[in-house]
């Protein structure tokens, strides 16, 4: 046994896997399964002992650290050859506070987790649109979701957040205790620590309205060009993305259409149901985890993305062609609209710095075979080099990017990346974390 492997059995609770463990494989995936990945070690660690005691081998080691929650990294952050991997996922409690509408949440729980125990009490945290993505990496980088418009980013209903930092210490941050650190953590991803635990406001959020509605590839144009005026306008309970879909064979699917191109309004009204034509009343978790059966675990992932200030005609002809070679069930392209109460919050307010723009377009590869790797990855760069020259935004959306993306950094963290060096300078000058994209700590601090 190394010294490490040593260190790390006499210090934490929790399970230490290594390459002589029968597990080790599947403690070591990660979902996109283009990264793989041998890790000396992945900690699952139990609590926030735990992790001081692997980040303290980590630093005294020189051994690189991933942080890893749900694993749904594309650039796969959450794993590291020859390092330490931290994997929070038996930290995944999740305690309501149904008066005073607050939820604590382990750092190592998804989606899934949140919704399953805020539901009953009618109440939903803003997440994304995948029930099995982890909430702390997503939280980070911002949170983008169908509740966006109407409450805004998952940052936005951040109360506070317990971090574990470089130096072993274990913090709170909030708006009255380490400022500066909590303004960074809203939108400056997983740079300046391991967040153990969030508080979230929490929103009276039960039974919505919502699910796709498909229109046939042909009027692509049109409902594109009705969408960007429709919900720029449109009431702010009103969650809805535009996506391209080459349709599953569902029971509500002709079976003379299954494999055809479709585009897609994806729809979640959290309004009062009798003001909705109504497409299916459903509980948010179950609108929550319709997309997870397309992107289970051990697909191949590669995906771009950009910010956009406006869809214009030229974006969406970009749009309609690109979107017509879709190669797959999994593959998409999701125009997410990032308006109403996410503008609402200035832009030196929280770490997150595209606070002017309208929409987070990504396009998602997804594919089981790794021999169409090629194929696919040039469909997606394809088509970002055709919509970016329309984006009027130089930066994307951090929780989208992919491996090669890392020279993006300053533009994807917009107008607030030289707050956020300073901050990392101050929290992690040693840049201990920095498997994820990273923010380089200011010089002379």
């Amino acid at each position: 046994m190394s010294d490490t492997i040593k260190a790390l059995t006499e210090t934490v609770r929790g399970r230490v896997i290594t390459a002589s463990d029968p597990d080790y494989d599947d403690a070591r995936a990660v979902y996109n399964a283009m990264h793989d990945r041998r890790p000396r070690a992945v900690v699952q660690c139990t609590d926030s002992a735990d992790v001081m005691a692997v980040i303290a081998v980590a630093r005294d080691s020189g051994l690189d650290l991933a942080v890893r929650g749900g694993r749904h990294s594309v650039p796969g952050f959450g794993t590291v050859d020859d390092g330490l991997v931290i994997d929070l996922s038996p930290m995944k409690g999740v305690r309501v506070d149904p008066a005073k509408k607050v939820a604590r949440v382990g750092g190592g729980a998804t989606l899934g987790d949140v919704d399953h125990a805020t539901y009953p009490f009618g109440l939903a945290a803003p997440g994304g649109i995948v029930s099995t993505t982890g909430v702390g990496g997503l939280t980070l980088g911002g949170g983008i979701g169908y509740l966006t418009r109407s409450v805004g980013l998952s940052i936005d209903n951040l109360l506070s957040a317990d971090v574990v930092l470089a130096d072993g210490r274990q913090v709170t941050a909030s708006d009255y205790q380490n400022e500066d650190l909590f303004w960074a953590l809203r939108g400056g991803g997983g740079n300046f620590g391991v967040v153990t635990g969030f508080e979230f406001q929490l929103h009276e959020v039960g039974d919505v309205v919502g699910g796709p509605l498909f229109y046939d590839f042909d009027d692509a144009t049109q409902v594109l060009e009705c969408y960007r005026c429709y919900i720029d306008e449109a009431p702010e309970q009103l969650g809805c993305f535009f996506g391209w879909q080459v349709a599953p064979p569902l029971p509500f699917i002709p079976a003379d259409r299954v494999g055809d191109l479709f585009c897609v309004l994806v729809t979640c009204w959290n309004g009062p149901h009798d003001e909705a034509e109504q497409i299916e009343v459903m509980p948010f978790p179950t609108l929550q985890s319709a997309f997870d059966d397309l992107v289970p675990k051990g697909m191949h992932h590669y995906w771009k993305a950009d910010f956009a200030t406006e869809l214009t005609d030229e974006a969406i002809a970009a749009h309609v062609r690109h979107g017509k070679q879709t190669p797959n069930v999994s593959s998409s392209m999701h125009l997410h609209p990032i308006n109403g109460a996410a503008q609402r919050v200035g832009a030196d307010e929280t770490a997150f710095g595209h606070r002017d723009k309208s929409f987070a377009p990504v396009i998602v590869g997804v594919w089981p075979d790794p021999d169409d790797d090629e194929a696919n990855t040039k469909w997606v760069r394809d088509y970002y080099a055709a919509i970016h020259p329309h984006s009027g935004s130089e930066g994307g959306y951090i929780n989208f990017m992919s491996g090669d993306d890392d020279h993006r950094a300053a533009e994807n963290y917009g107008a607030n990346y030289e707050r956020l060096s300073a901050v990392k300078a101050a929290y992690d000058p040693d840049n201990l974390f920095h498997v994820n994209q990273n923010i380089t700590p200011a010089k002379g601090r």
